[in-house]
């Protein structure tokens, strides 16, 4: 399987991926300019955390204007797997490709700290290699993760099984108290209605080896992984 992470002027958490994917992983990966016009050749596009053009307007709202953007659009379109993590995720959701909204932290407070989040839908491409209750332990690192859509989409993303993540205690309950920007319901990731698009806050490329404190952010990629062998 071979993975594609774009890079953004202002991109900081690409090398991070990369290294997530390459040295853990053990898969093929390669870097995509935001010029390029092509994501041909790859099986997965993934969107890396940072602050693409210094998140100028709004977090997201440049990146979204990218050459390459186009592409991922179609790539999306087409069945193919894209994966957003944290400002990756703010620009799927500004390109359209994921419903919803993700406005400053309440409290106004950047938040960096680890969390932990339950899988609510296990059957997407992103999250079938978890294993049922198991609770995630993935850090953050944002300053505009408080997700909101309106009540209409929220009814439909529950129908349709699009809220992935939410964030929880240790012992799985999604409660008040573990919830760290304010996100409607205790939201930390949600696909399209199709599956292939996921956006996350939580940074799992940063979780993916003992010594960073948590290895639990590496099921996701081999759930990628597994998904994909089982398409062959």
């Amino acid at each position: 399987m071979k993975f594609g992470v774009v890079v953004f002027p202002g991109s900081n958490c690409d090398l991070d991926a990369y290294h997530a994917i390459r040295d853990v992983l053990r898969h093929p990966v390669e870097y995509i300019w935001h010029q390029e016009e092509s994501v041909a050749g790859f099986d997965c596009i993934v969107l890396p955390g940072g602050f693409s053009y210094g998140d100028y307007l709004r977090s997201g709202a440049i990146a979204r204007f990218s050459p390459v953007m186009k592409s991922v659009v179609e790539f999306a379109a087409s069945g193919g797997l894209v994966f957003g993590i944290c400002n990756g995720f703010q620009v799927l959701v500004e390109v359209g490709l994921l419903p919803g909204a993700l406005y400053r932290n309440t409290g106004l407070q950047f938040r960096c700290q680890f969390t932990n989040l339950v899988v609510e839908n296990r059957n997407t491409p992103f999250t079938i290699a978890v294993e049922p209750g198991r609770v995630l332990k993935i850090p953050i690192a944002h300053g505009e993760g408080n997700y909101y859509a309106d009540a209409q989409t929220l009814r439909a993303m529950e129908q349709n099984g699009q809220i992935v993540f939410r964030y929880a205690t240790a012992g799985g309950e999604v409660t008040k108290d573990a919830n760290p920007n304010g996100s409607l319901y205790n939201i930390a990731g949600v696909c399209n209605e199709n599956k292939n698009v996921l956006g996350m806050m939580p940074h799992p490329e940063r979780s993916v080896e003992r010594i960073l404190g948590s290895q639990d952010g590496l099921v996701i990629f081999e759930s990628l992984v597994r998904y994909r062998e089982g398409l062959r």
